[in-house]
């Protein structure tokens, strides 16, 4: 079966606004601005919080056009962002009001690690009842 695309309007996507388990969230494309939530699949994936923009705590180290936001994911041997702290990832998170879309962690599978941050307004109308 192909994996799905985290991609905006290619489907309905599943909104978590809080973690109620431990659990993995299943099935399909799952968006969130929960912290607790985006924290939680970082460390599933062994992702950090990184940057290529300049921001406060330093410089510009690649530019990832994105509109301005610039936070990333570093990966193990994929590092290529400079760090950043969670306190400074979510205050550019939250100035540029995104949301964190995934694939939810499917039994059988390995963890996906592709992800979009995407402008909310961009996902209105996009949730499922679900």
């Amino acid at each position: 079966m192909p994996r799905r695309s985290v991609l905006p309007g290619a489907e309905t996507i599943r909104r978590v606004t809080r973690r109620r388990s431990t659990k993995p969230l299943l099935d399909g494309t799952v968006a969130t601005d929960d912290q607790d939530v985006i924290r939680e699949w970082a460390a599933r994936q062994g992702a950090e919080p990184a940057t290529g923009e300049a921001t406060s705590s330093g410089p510009a180290t690649i530019h990832v056009h994105d509109g301005g936001a610039g936070i990333r994911f570093n990966f193990p041997a994929a590092a290529q962002y400079r760090p950043l702290t969670w306190d400074e990832w979510f205050e550019n998170f939250t100035r540029h009001d995104l949301m964190f879309v995934f694939e939810g962690e499917r039994p059988g599978r390995p963890p996906n690690a592709w992800y979009r941050l995407v402008p909310r307004q961009k996902l209105r109308g996009q949730w499922s009842a679900r």
